[in-house]
């Protein structure tokens, strides 16, 4: 089941374009810590205001690599786990070939996607960041002059339909919830109120930004998380490297 949204020109059966692969470690949710290699795929059906892969999204970039050679690049790292990220990398036929590729070879996959796109496919762990309110683009913002983006984004952002779809096929799931302030806790209970299957250790709370969260910031997430059962997600990969890019 898929709810194609794609650009025509890439959406290939064999091949993907793809803004960088890279090898690190995983800098989120429950495989915090674990070696893994990453594929990002370039394009994405939204446009999050404070995005911190714009190069995936905003401005997409990257060559058009065939689904053998991503394939092929990620064995031949000896890294056991595999993060496809994006931009949204359901959006694209191919990526059901190369999670089932990386399948084969016997290699964790973890898909991270916004959960606007729906599709049955080789997972080992299925990261949801369904997107909030404080991630709708401002008016104003000047990649968006005509707020044409703004739009958009805001009327795809959430689809109660997709998310439970999704959690009805993958048993192994995450939810990580980008939060800028207190305010943006009731819109996610709200949410998790019309998904059936959503623990809430499969919650988790992660301070926006490029740079490690302040005192304040920590103590209030972390207080949230305590209070309902959820878990406070950091972003180990900006604690050890900063916001660049290939870690």
């Amino acid at each position: 089941m898929s709810l194609p949204l794609s650009r025509p020109e890439t959406a290939q059966a064999d091949r993907l374009r793809v803004s960088e692969t890279f090898t690190s470690v995983q800098g989120e949710g429950k495989l915090t810590g674990i070696p893994s290699h990453f594929v990002r795929i370039s394009g994405c059906n939204l446009r999050c205001g404070w995005c911190d892969t714009p190069y995936a999204s905003w401005d997409p970039e990257g060559d058009v690599v065939p689904v053998e050679d991503l394939v092929r690049g990620a064995a031949a790292t000896g890294v056991r786990h595999v993060v496809l990220t994006g931009g949204e990398p359901m959006l694209f036929p191919a990526i059901e070939p190369l999670a089932g590729g990386l399948c084969a070879a016997g290699i964790h996959i973890t898909i991270e996607t916004a959960g606007t796109v729906c599709r049955d496919m080789a997972c080992d762990l299925l990261s949801l960041s369904p997107k909030l309110a404080n991630s709708t683009p401002r008016a104003g913002d000047p990649r968006d002059p005509d707020g044409a983006w703004r739009s958009r984004h805001e009327s795809r952002r959430l689809n109660v339909g997709v998310l439970q779809s999704l959690l009805d096929i993958y048993p192994e799931r995450q939810f990580k919830f980008v939060v800028g302030s207190p305010g943006d806790l009731p819109e996610i209970e709200a949410l998790l109120s019309k998904l059936r299957g959503v623990a809430p250790g499969d919650v988790m709370l992660m301070p926006e930004g490029v740079r490690p969260p302040t005192e304040a910031t920590s103590r209030w997430i972390g207080e949230a998380c305590a209070r309902r059962g959820w878990r406070y997600c950091r972003r180990l990969h900006i604690d050890l490297f900063g916001n660049v890019r290939g870690t």
